[in-house]
């Protein structure tokens, strides 16, 4: 095994709205907001900071084409239906095409980023 460089720091996610998309993945995730203005947000996960960032003329991507998606992120759950509504309270949306419902659930955060609760990872 070779060793590392350095370790997984921070995700950063494009978007228009900083502090909504924020509050909205802290909800979701159980993180904390540590860092909080109109350019840059951060959410602390443990180890690892989810950070937004407001990006002139942002175009949330599109799902299932991708256009213009970069990636997304896969939640892990042990209850699809359980988080599902409780990401959907925080300001999520189903996005229309589901390709496996039973193991895992296509979301939109406030930003328009598609992302995945799923069973398939270990919670």
């Amino acid at each position: 095994m070779n060793t590392p460089v350095g370790r997984l720091g921070s995700v950063s996610l494009d978007c228009d709205d900083p502090r909504t998309l924020a509050a909205f993945w802290a909800a979701t995730l159980g993180g904390e907001i540590t860092v909080e203005s109109d350019a840059v947000c951060a959410v602390e996960l443990g180890s690892l900071l989810l950070v937004t960032v407001r990006v002139p003329d942002h175009r949330p991507p599109q799902w299932p084409n991708g256009l213009p998606k970069q990636f997304h992120l896969d939640v892990a759950v042990t209850d699809l239906d359980e988080a599902e509504r409780r990401t959907l309270a925080a300001g999520a949306t189903k996005a229309t095409e589901q390709p496996n419902p039973d193991r895992w659930r296509v979301l939109l955060d406030p930003a328009g980023h598609p992302f995945c609760l799923t069973t398939l990872i270990p919670a």
